[in-house]
């Protein structure tokens, strides 16, 4: 059983950053790839950026340029930088990932953004 566990939410301002992490509770769990996605009251799951097994990513269109993904040479965490955030950036983030063909998905981290 892999339960994922977000960290590193808060209560920022405008153009500050934060830095999201994702990792497992064993802390031995090797992501083969990962995706964070984020979700604000009365508005759908929305994929923000993602990692793939051969180091591809992707990014939402509203975060390019701000938002980076990345993983430790361990594949053990995941992060997520996010510079210059914006107020609409407020949401839960959370992180997702894939193994064995089960889907896994963490609580999420609350990320404000608000002067």
């Amino acid at each position: 059983q892999v339960q994922l566990a977000e960290s590193g939410g808060g209560l920022v301002q405008p153009g500050e950053s934060l830095r999201l992490s994702c990792t497992t509770s064993g802390g031995t769990f090797r992501f083969p790839g990962a995706g964070w996605y984020r979700q604000s009251p009365g508005k759908q799951r929305e994929l923000v950026a993602s990692l793939g097994t051969n180091g591809a990513t992707y990014y939402a269109d509203s975060v390019k340029g701000r938002f980076t993904i990345t993983i430790d040479n361990a594949r053990t965490t995941v992060y997520l930088q996010m510079d210059n955030l914006k107020p609409e950036d407020t949401a839960v983030y959370i992180c997702n990932t894939r193994a064995s063909f089960i889907e896994y998905w963490g609580q999420g981290t609350q990320v404000t953004v608000s002067s």
